[in-house]
């Protein structure tokens, strides 16, 4: 058996493992028993589950990294963002975020560890927090500069954008079925919001 592909499959056992009972409850005889090698076989891998952890967590920051439009301080690229454009953007992101199988299940996890482990925490206030809400102001003050909203406070407008969105997800995460109604009050909030602060 390849070892490239059988660390990655550890991997992948774990997440899914970790997402739904946590680190704690989760033991090494289970995640091998979920890739289906033995306990000696997942130690030739990582030495232990802290290993297997925070190899997790490096995977889930380069695929945010690479991925999220909430993990660019700046922004994204488009210079003159239009309502339409920002539905799009937001919309396909959310798509993203609920649909993409390791993003999910790692966003689950930190959910389940964010009380648990204090670098997990942090983790989480920073990619479902603080991240997006620098992103959502950036993106106010680009559509404020482009003429395309009024507005005196761009993070609390921001804030007034993007958070109802963050309890959306979670909603999703607890009850994917759903998601339908979800993607249409995003939609709908979105339209309301450039119906009050637009020009």
């Amino acid at each position: 058996m390849d070892r490239g592909n059988t660390r990655q499959r550890i991997l992948e056992a774990a997440l899914e493992l970790f997402s739904v009972q946590g680190f704690e409850a989760t033991s090494i005889s289970q995640i091998a028993s979920a890739v289906g090698i033995r306990k000696a076989s997942l130690y030739s891998h990582f030495e232990n589950k802290q290993a297997i952890l925070d190899a997790l967590v490096r995977d889930v920051l380069d695929q945010y990294a690479a991925r999220s439009i909430f993990a660019r301080p700046d922004g994204d690229s488009e210079d003159a963002p239009t309502p339409e454009s920002t539905t799009q953007r937001i919309l396909e992101q959310l798509r993203y975020i609920l649909h993409d199988p390791h993003i999910s299940r790692a966003r689950k996890m930190l959910v389940v560890e964010q009380f648990r482990n204090p670098e997990l925490a942090q983790l989480q206030t920073r990619q479902n927090y603080t991240d997006v809400l620098t992103y959502f102001t950036s993106l106010v003050e680009r559509l404020i500069q482009c003429g395309a909203l009024a507005g005196e406070d761009p993070g609390i407008m921001a804030a007034q954008l993007c958070l109802p969105i963050s309890a959306w997800i979670n909603l999703c995460d607890r009850e994917p079925e759903r998601e339908d109604e979800v993607m249409e009050l995003v939609g709908r909030h979105i339209a309301q919001f450039f119906r009050v602060y637009g020009k």
